[in-house]
C-alpha cells in the first residue's frame, strides 16, 4: 500500500439553531462531492451529517461539526467530527434504534452507523465527541486507516499555518507535521511550501526530509517541523525535529517524549539530529504544534488511549486548545497500518 498525502485544513460549522443544520448537511456534501463520491455515497454523507448535527440541537443545546477529508486504502473518505457540552451518553446503549434520551424516535445514531465505516464516541463530564468515517460504497473493508488529524485555522482566520503529511509503502511510514512561524496566510505559504517538499522526497530518513522542507520553504518566514519515520518490519522510529513541535510515543504504562532541535526551518537552523527509539505494535505516535497546550496525560482519561486515533485528536483538541493559534494535532497507531 503506498500514500501520500497533505491534510486539507479541517472545516467547522458552528450548530446552535435547527437552521444550521442544512449548513452542515450541504458543506458534507460538498466534500463528499469534491473527492468524487457518487450520487448515493454523497447521501449517505449528508445523512451522517444531518442526523449528528440534528442531535446537538436535541441533546446537547448545540455544539460543533469538523468535517475532514481523510485518506484511506484506496481511496479518500469524508470523516465528520461533533463536540458538544451536553449531558453525554453511552454509544452502546443509545445504537440500537428505538432508543432515546431525548423524547425522540431514537433512530439517528442507528442510522449513522449504517452509512459509516467507523463510528466512535466519547462522553464524560465535559460533553461528547463523535466520530465517523464514510468512505464510498465500493471501498475494501480494510479501507480506514488508523490516523487521526485535525488542521484547524485561528478563529475568524480561513487560512492555516499548521500542515501535516503522511506517507507509507511496504517497508516504512512517515508522519510530518508544520507549523508555519505566526498565522493568516503567510504562515499558510510557509507550511503548504513545506508539504509539498515532503511529498517530492518521498522515502526519506527525517533529516533529509527536514533538509528538503528547508530548501522549500526557503523565501518564506520559514516554521517548525517535526518527521517521524517507523520502519514496518522491526517497529524502529527516527524522529527528527526544529522548533516548537511537541512529539510522544503513548503506550498503556508509559510515554516517550522526543525531543526537537531549536531553529526556524526555511529561515536557519544547525542541524536536524536524529532520535531513535523502539515502538511495539499498538503504540501511539502524536505530534502536536503550539496551537495545543503541552499540560495534558492520557491516563487522565482512562480507556481513551485504546479508541481510534481520530476520536483521541478531538478530545484533546476539545479539552487543551489554547484559542488563540492554528491548531495541528496528528496521530497514527503503528503496527495497524500493513
Amino acid at each position: 500500500m503506498d500514500l501520500n498525502f497533505s491534510g486539507r485544513v479541517t472545516e467547522v460549522v458552528v450548530v446552535e439553531e435547527v437552521s444550521q443544520v442544512g449548513q452542515a448537511r450541504r458543506a458534507a456534501q460538498s466534500l463528499a462531492d469534491a473527492i468524487g463520491f457518487d450520487e448515493v455515497d454523497a447521501g449517505r454523507v449528508a445523512l451522517a451529517a444531518t442526523e449528528l448535527a440534528t442531535n446537538l440541537i436535541k441533546h446537547a443545546r448545540g455544539g460543533r461539526m469538523y468535517l475532514s477529508v481523510v485518506c484511506g486504502r484506496g481511496g479518500d473518505g469524508v470523516e465528520l467530527h461533533t463536540l458538544d457540552a451536553g449531558p453525554g451518553f453511552s454509544l452502546a446503549q443509545s445504537l440500537p434504534d428505538g432508543y432515546s434520551t431525548g423524547g425522540t424516535q431514537g433512530q439517528g445514531l442507528g442510522a449513522i452507523q449504517r452509512q459509516a465505516t467507523v463510528l466512535d464516541a466519547w462522553s464524560d463530564d465535559k460533553g461528547s465527541v463523535i466520530l465517523a468515517r464514510i468512505y464510498a460504497s465500493r471501498a475494501a473493508r480494510d479501507v480506514d486507516v488508523p490516523y487521526g488529524a485535525l488542521r484547524l485555522a485561528m478563529r475568524h482566520e480561513l487560512a492555516c499555518g499548521d500542515a501535516w503529511h503522511l506517507r507509507a509503502d511496504g517497508q516504512s511510514v512517515a508522519l510530518t507535521l508544520i507549523d508555519g512561524l505566526g498565522h493568516g496566510l503567510s504562515a499558510s505559504d510557509a507550511a503548504q511550501a513545506g508539504v509539498a517538499a515532503v511529498a517530492r522526497r518521498g522515502d526519506a530518513s527525517p533529516p533529509d526530509v527536514i533538509a528538503a522542507m528547508h530548501a522549500g520553504m526557503s523565501g518564506t518566514r520559514g516554521g517548525a517541523a517535526a518527521v517521524a519515520r517507523v520502519d514496518v518490519a522491526n517497529g524502529a522510529v527516527q524522529f527528527a525535529g526544529i522548533g516548537n513541535i511537541a512529539a510522544a510515543l503513548h503506550e498503556p504504562t508509559s510515554t516517550r517524549g522526543m525531543a526537537s532541535h531549536p531553529g526556524i526551518v526555511g529561515v536557519q537552523f544547525r542541524k536536524a539530529q536524529p532520535f531513535h527509539f523502539h515502538a511495539p505494535a499498538g503504540t501511539l505516535l502524536l505530534m502536536h504544534s503550539d496551537g495545543l497546550q503541552a499540560r495534558w496525560n492520557l491516563r487522565d482519561y482512562p480507556g481513551l488511549l485504546h479508541r481510534h486515533p481520530a476520536l483521541i485528536v478531538a478530545v484533546l483538541q476539545r479539552d487543551f486548545d489554547r484559542g488563540r493559534d492554528d491548531t495541528g494535532i496528528v496521530a497514527l497507531r503503528l503496527g495497524d497500518l500493513h
